[in-house]
């Protein structure tokens, strides 16, 4: 498969793109833990997970915003590098260990940058998804994308 990256200008409203998938493990939840410092037992203590509300060990909701946004820079839409602007995020299922997640998101909303003339900005409503097809997060993330060389000025 070829991957296109995009300049601003080759996107279109409603045009979508998919993720490859990710397989959450006991390890990578613990190794975000690691990375974050975040070791809130839910997340980490198996025992004491299984005796929450969750029945068991479940990422942490900043883990599934950092997994969605690697996962969309796997997908089969891809812009040329630019600079992310914000996240609208919520979270709305746990995330648990075996669940095999993927991104989807479309090309919402596209303005001209007013500040850079060379760049335009894109939101693109997201989420990630769980192998039941359970929307697990979701969210709009803000991006400013290059434009093609030479179209600033059209």
């Amino acid at each position: 498969m070829t991957i296109v990256e995009r300049y601003w200008d080759d996107a279109r409203e409603g045009d979508q793109g998919r993720s490859p998938t990710y397989p959450v493990t006991r390890e990578r939840i613990l190794a975000y833990a690691d990375l974050t410092g975040d070791h809130t037992p839910v997340h980490v203590d198996e025992e004491y997970a299984a005796a929450s509300h969750f029945g068991g060990i479940v990422a942490h909701g900043l883990f599934g915003l950092a997994i969605a946004d690697g996962l969309k820079t796997q997908s089969d839409y891809r812009f040329l590098s630019g600079m992310s602007l914000g996240w609208t995020w919520d979270f709305r299922l746990p995330i648990r260990v075996d669940d095999v997640l993927h991104v989807t998101f479309r090309v919402g909303t596209m303005r001209a940058s007013r500040s850079r003339p060379g760049w335009g900005i894109v939101v693109l409503p997201t989420e990630l998804i769980n192998q039941h097809g359970e929307v697990v997060q979701h969210g709009e993330h803000r991006l400013m994308v290059p434009r093609r060389p030479g179209s600033e000025a059209r």
